[in-house]
């Protein structure tokens, strides 16, 4: 087994310099699981920054050789759960085969006093 942790040049880079955005475990056999730290983004609305939020999640994903068709768990953060509907209504626009496991949290507060939402998933890459 071999851990890679990195922040894809590929990709919208982290906001702060204190963490990285994926960690790859890679197994023997070349299949690897993938953790993908809590991102959040900029827009003015919880749509845009869910559509910002999951943009940048498929870039990070696809510096792996992933992609959103390969998560097996997502953790989603929101600051005002009774917006569920309108996060869920974006999160189907790009999760749209069999849906991964999942929780949902309402928090007081995030990473950034104007984040809305940040969402963290874990990815199952097959052997290539």
């Amino acid at each position: 087994m071999q851990i890679t942790v990195d922040n894809p040049a590929s990709a919208p880079q982290p906001l702060s310099p204190y963490y990285s955005q994926v960690a790859r475990i890679e197994h023997a056999d070349g299949s690897a699981l993938l953790f993908v730290s809590g991102q959040i983004a900029e827009g003015a609305t919880l749509a845009e920054q869910t559509r910002g939020v999951f943009e940048t999640l498929t870039a990070l994903l696809k510096a792996h050789g992933a992609g959103l068709a390969d998560v097996v768990n997502i953790r989603t953060y929101l600051t005002d759960i009774s917006k569920l509907d309108e996060y869920g209504a974006v999160r189907r626009q790009f999760l749209t085969g069999t849906p991964p496991t999942s929780m949902t949290f309402e928090a007081s507060r995030l990473f950034r006093p104007e984040a809305l939402v940040e969402v963290e998933v874990v990815a199952a890459v097959p052997a290539r």
